[in-house]
């Protein structure tokens, strides 16, 4: 090797040095924006930057997922998406991350964080981006719901934000509020533990209410119309929501569990992501247990988990609408705002996840002059902040509880 082309040893250590201390410089860019919280404002290049950091990451996720559909797919959405349409979407995310980070780059501005996206599209298009051949697999290994994380997070991101922006019940409440990083991973780590969710209520369902079956009475409700029987599967579903609800609110062990949902003191449509995991488990096993041993068709009762996952997130969101005498039937944002607020009218009210009437019929709606709550959280605000130590939070000894049980 010709000794001229070789840099001397201490150029080669400046540019080891220089190259470390650009990483070092990336991750720490890439670290505060994500504790960073507050209003996004237009013509400052971070709304550019976050698009296209988010858009490139998801990429990645997107092409891994692809290459290993059996691990990271969720077998329930595999035979409703189309590949085709997804590889579409997957290509279009690409450029669209790759060009916002170019365009940055050029433009000088925040060029660091857009050269870490620009270097996650790189990464994902190396892989094989878009073209990602799929195909045969076994259909039952266990799985992380990766696709259902990505685009449920798309989805969400896309039509609840725009209805927060365009019917919002608080305008200057910004899209990053405080507290959105505990919510956000939540919100992932129910995605990619959807499989192991979904095995321990199945499971659960059979062993606790199998004995209960009556071949002959569910054929009796499978023939009942469809509209109707929709209807009376989301009251069935409903009625229970509503007392494992309440017993949250007025069990002090249960509570321990419920308090970190009723933490999040900034309601959007992230905040509804906040739960702990045994919680999940449970309110599942209680609300679809009984779905299973009326036997609701399973039409039926697939419309009614997309409709109680539209409502579960927009009845946390910052939306605020005309509802007029549907407010009394239907449960609602401004509804369910109140049960979230911990001011004493609040407080153990407005537990229904569907209809509202069913709090009416009870006495647990909220009787207020007021149209919307002012403070939300719990009374008292000892609920750490923190995904890991809101899931330690019920069993540490010192939670005890400083307020009445509400949310």
């Amino acid at each position: 090797m010709n000794s001229s082309h070789t840099p001397p040893d201490g150029e080669s250590r400046r540019k080891g040095t220089t190259s470390q201390h650009i990483a070092a410089q990336t991750v720490h860019d890439a670290s505060k924006l994500a504790r960073t919280s507050g209003a996004l404002r237009w013509g400052q290049g971070l709304i550019a930057t976050i698009l296209a950091l988010v858009l490139a990451f998801l990429c990645l996720l997107g092409v891994l997922a692809f290459h290993f559909p059996q691990y990271l797919t969720t077998p329930e959405l595999r035979h409703v998406y189309s590949v085709d349409t997804m590889r579409t979407l997957l290509f279009a995310a690409l450029i669209v991350s790759g060009g916002l980070a170019l365009a940055s780059i050029v433009l000088g501005n925040r060029r660091r964080l857009n050269g870490l996206a620009f270097v996650l599209v790189l990464a994902a298009v190396t892989l094989g981006g878009s073209r990602v051949s799929v195909g045969d697999f076994p259909d039952h290994t266990p799985y992380i719901g990766l696709d259902w994380f990505i685009l449920d997070l798309l989805g969400s991101t896309t039509i609840f934000i725009l209805l927060e922006k365009a019917f919002p019940l608080y305008r200057n409440q910004p899209v990053f509020r405080a507290e959105w990083q505990t919510d956000m991973a939540h919100f992932a780590v129910n995605h990619f533990i959807v499989g192991l969710v979904l095995l321990v209520v199945n499971f659960l369902i059979h062993h606790v209410f199998g004995w209960m079956v009556n071949a002959e009475f569910q054929q009796m409700v499978q023939h009942i119309w469809f509209l109707p029987q929709l209807l009376l599967c989301m009251l069935v579903a409903d009625l229970m929501e509503y007392v494992t609800h309440r017993a949250y609110h007025e069990v002090p062990f249960l509570w321990r569990f419920h308090a970190v949902h009723h933490s999040v003191k900034t309601m959007d449509w992230l905040a509804g992501s906040r739960q702990h995991i045994l919680e999940l488990v449970v309110t599942r096993v209680a609300v679809l247990g009984p779905l299973f041993v009326l036997g609701f068709d399973k039409t039926v009762v697939d419309i009614y988990i997309i409709i109680v996952g539209f409502q579960a997130v927009f009845n946390h969101a910052n939306v605020h609408l005309p509802w007029g005498p549907l407010r009394y039937i239907f449960v609602t944002p401004d509804f369910h705002h109140w049960h979230h607020s911990s001011e004493d009218e609040a407080i153990d009210k407005n537990y229904a996840a569907h209809f509202s009437f069913i709090d009416y019929i009870f006495g647990t709606s909220v009787k207020s002059k007021r149209a919307f709550p002012e403070k939300y959280g719990v009374v008292g605000d000892y609920v750490p902040d923190g995904f890991i130590k809101q899931q330690r939070f019920p069993f540490r000894r010192d939670n005890t509880r400083t307020d009445v049980a509400q949310s």
